[in-house]
């Protein structure tokens, strides 16, 4: 079933009589909830007074909601040669703002017969509250303008995404409109401001609805007002050009009615530049603690200022940017034309505008901004071949200085960055100290190639020295600092030949790489064409395992001997065809060794076989693994074969709690056992004798046992072999002068 539509018409009345109309549309058979969640955008303004001509003010003047204010005055081309200063209340704590200095907005070079001088806009968000003072300039003794007024918009609720973020609602269309004559039981301004005062403005609060247009005959200029052109660069047209291929892509934009303009309030066709030569920046000037959902309202207050309160045509900016990058279609007439706007004075004829949200004197833009400037800007000048880096000639349309005290000519050439600022080609702080600073970047991102191209890592690889290893695949991650948005592809490049291409979003490609030694490197392609490639990289891939040139072994150490641990020397040799990373000890208990360690100090189990394996590892990933087993065997004193005079002692300081004892000189004890590795175990003391060792029938050492404090279960001296074999050690007590008795507590071996 069809609903039928239908109006409510709505005016809003303020003190002095001004009044603001509205409709809504709302369907037919509805309760009304969806009507409400929209809320139509008012304009009003209220006078400023002062009893001389070097001030006028607006007390803390109790207000209708609204988002975002400016000052206006009488003449198009006068300038104010004062300080504008507001402060607002915020609707939802009831706090008033510090002053805020409102900044000259540029006059227009063919300002119609009822367009007004004007501040830039100030986006303060919701408010109930304003104070306005405007000051004559120290130095100046001319009057301030007449029909000086504040602007208060309301930007509404008029789009579906923001009725709907609000309500959680799909609600009904509307359409703002500004009537005279209408009534209605509207909210009034007329009330008592906060700090006791009354505050009845002398002309009250009309609805400001001059008829737009920006594009009449050049007006004479007032004295002391920038002068206009008299010698335009290039003319404006109404008929729209084709509109040419960019040599890069065109990025999104919400279209003018995605962010609600009410075309009815700018009925005026647009005209059209025969190109795009240059781009300026701007800021807006306002909070900038905006929320991004509300960026469609911000635009919309400054649309509704700009024709509405100052009586342009339409929005002067081409284009408008978020903190989150947003771009907003500005002027009316096509993003792809070259359309006429109002936003750099004596330099719009020849160029494009783009406005960031927010104020950037002492904060810096974002990223995403800085991304989206760079990228619409990029695309304009695309267009016309033109680089974004370049610098241009431009005609000044006017006779004015910059804020550099430059001075122009009208009809004279000026040099100009292909992406300047406003304040380059007018005498304005706009855009900010910072976001200024911030156009090289802007440049450089815009006009390729890509920036801070580097490798971070590169998985399956490990580096050595300047060299990565690999056994074939790997996988290259890279960063660059400028944005994705704007890179067109990354390659990944071996040999300097293309083996991958991936998206301008990727930060990784993977290859594999045949047997040998190659160059890796990472090659950017910017939206322009434009290309940068990373330092190359040496990759040597490689599948040859490394080889145990020596096989891992055991060897009995000196030191203290345990009947569960036994002190070992744990020795190998490793070697690799390329570049061995390490050996790993595996089991029976684990450690990594560097490439040049070949032995290691560790302790062995007594009586149990274990395996002992090791794992060599080269920097491309092959390893080999070398797994022999030994086994320490404790051979106790009472083992051996005794010659001469021994007596048995118990201790639980001894080896199994018993040892031999001698102190006659030829005594003996002789043990025979197959292994590859042996160790004396005895007891020693300051008194402690000397003996001759023995082995195999050859004496090969005289031991000295004496030691300044008492010790038990030392390996004293220990013998190894290449290989495992059949031994006999024997051990003779020298009979030492004063100190003849030794200690023994048996033989240790591996077999």
């Amino acid at each position: 079933m069809k609903r039928r539509a239908w109006l409510t018409l709505g005016a809003v009345v303020l003190g002095g009589g001004g009044i603001v109309t509205y409709a809504v549309a709302s369907p037919s058979g509805d309760d009304g909830a969806t009507g409400r969640a929209k809320r139509p955008l008012k304009i009003y303004d209220l006078a400023l007074k002062g009893d001389t001509d070097a001030r006028r003010e607006l007390p803390r003047t109790d207000t209708q909601e609204f988002s975002l204010l400016g000052v206006t005055w009488t003449g198009a081309t006068q300038r104010l040669h004062g300080t504008a200063q507001v402060r607002t209340r915020s609707k939802a704590t009831g706090e008033w703002s510090a002053w805020h200095d409102l900044e000259d907005a540029d006059p227009l070079e063919k300002p119609g017969p009822r367009v007004r001088g004007a501040s830039q806009p100030l986006w303060v968000g919701p408010s109930d509250g304003v104070q306005v003072q405007v000051v004559r300039k120290d130095g100046t003794t001319g009057p301030l303008p007449k029909g000086l007024k504040v602007n208060l918009v309301d930007p509404g609720v008029v789009t579906d995404a923001e009725a709907k973020a609000t309500t959680g609602s799909e609600p009904a269309a509307f359409v703002a409109a500004e009537t005279s004559g209408a009534t209605s039981d509207a909210p009034t301004d007329s009330t008592t401001p906060s700090d006791g005062t009354t505050a009845t403005p002398t002309d009250g609060a009309t609805t400001t609805s001059p008829a737009p247009t920006d594009t009449t005959p050049e007006a004479t200029p007032t004295s002391g007002s920038a002068s206009p052109s008299t010698s335009a660069s290039a003319s404006a047209s109404a008929t729209a050009p084709s509109a040419p291929p960019s040599t890069v892509p065109q990025p999104p934009i919400v279209s003018r009615a995605g962010w609600g303009a009410d075309e009815s309030i700018s009925p005026e066709a647009p005209e059209y530049n025969a190109d795009v030569k240059a781009v300026f920046v701007h800021h807006t000037d306002g909070a900038n603690d905006y929320s991004c959902t509300d960026s469609p309202a911000i635009v919309r207050g400054i649309y509704a200022y700009h024709v509405q309160a100052s009586g342009w045509k339409d929005i002067g900016y081409n284009f408008l940017v978020d903190k989150c990058g947003t771009v907003f279609e500005g002027r009316k007439g096509g993003v792809d034309q070259p359309v006429l706007g109002a936003h750099t004075y004596g330099w719009n004829r020849e160029s494009a505008g783009i406005a960031v949200l927010g104020t950037y004197t002492s904060t810096s833009a974002s990223n995403a901004a800085l991304t989206s400037i760079a990228r619409v800007a990029a695309w304009k000048l695309g267009q016309y071949g033109a680089d974004p880096a370049g610098t241009v000639q431009l005609t000044a349309g006017a006779t004015q200085k910059n804020y550099f005290a430059n001075s122009f000519v009208a009809g004279s050439k000026y040099t100009f960055n292909r992406i300047s600022a406003h304040r380059d080609g007018f005498n304005t702080v706009c855009p900010g100290n910072s976001l200024y600073a911030q156009l090289p970047t802007i440049r450089s991102w815009a006009a390729g190639p890509v920036q801070g191209l580097k490798v971070s890592s590169v998985t399956g690889a490990t580096l050595s020295g300047s060299t990565y290893y690999t056994k074939g695949a790997l996988t290259v991650k890279w960063t660059a600092t400028t944005p994705s948005s704007l890179i067109k592809n990354f390659q990944l490049l071996v040999d300097g030949k293309t083996v991958a291409t991936t998206s301008g979003t990727a930060t990784s490609a993977s290859a594999t790489l045949a047997a040998g030694n190659h160059t890796v490197a990472v090659r950017a392609v910017h939206q322009s064409g434009k290309t940068t490639t990373s330092a190359a990289l040496n990759v040597t891939a490689e599948t040859t395992a490394p080889t145990f040139t020596t096989t891992p072994k055991l060897a009995l150490r000196g030191g203290t001997v345990n009947t569960a641990a036994v002190p070992v020397t744990l020795s190998w040799k490793a070697t690799d065809d390329t570049a061995l990373r390490s050996v790993q000890l595996l089991s029976p208990t684990t450690a990594t060794f560097g490439p040049t360690t070949t032995s290691s100090s560790r302790t062995a189990t007594s009586g149990t076989a274990s395996t002992w394996s090791m794992r060599a590892n080269d920097y491309a990933g092959n390893y080999r693994t070398s797994s022999p087993s030994y086994t320490p065997v404790i051979l106790q004193e009472s083992s051996a074969v005794k010659s001469g005079s021994w007596t048995t002692r118990s201790s639980s300081s001894y080896l199994g709690g018993k040892s031999y004892s001698s102190g006659s000189k030829g005594a003996s004890l002789t043990w025979t056992f197959t292994g590859r590795s042996a160790a004396w175990v005895v007891s020693r003391a300051s008194t402690s004798g000397q003996a001759y060792v023995y082995v195999d029938g050859t004496k090969v050492a005289t031991v000295d046992l004496k030691s300044s404090t008492t010790q038990y279960r030392q390996a004293i001296w220990t013998k190894t072999w290449s290989s495992s074999a059949k031994h006999t050690v024997k051990i003779v007590v020298v009979g030492t002068s004063g100190r003849p008795t030794i200690t023994t507590d048996g033989l240790v071996y591996i077999k």
